[in-house]
């Protein structure tokens, strides 16, 4: 699992959070998506990376700019992780 953390520029309320949230779900297989307007960011979970410029194209299709992008190898956190290791 990958963890990508978008950095996004014109977001201003809950409702731009969702639209965000739906245009990257229409556009990639994700786990998760959430985004949040105060952080100015948007983190997706998915189970392979996703080409930071087809990112770009996406958030530029729902009006919004991604600064940048960065991504991490995501391990699940909680019980079940902290038993495993």
């Amino acid at each position: 699992m990958v963890k990508i953390t978008v950095e996004i520029e014109g977001m201003a309320c809950g409702m731009c959070e969702a639209h965000m949230n739906e245009a990257v779900r229409n556009a990639f297989q994700v786990k998760k998506v959430t985004s949040s307007h105060t952080k100015k960011q948007t983190v997706i979970l998915a189970e392979k990376d996703i080409s930071k410029q087809e990112l770009k194209n996406v958030a530029a299709k729902a009006g919004y700019n991604a600064v940048s992008i960065s991504s991490e190898p995501y391990e699940k956190k909680g019980l079940f992780g902290a038993l495993r290791g």
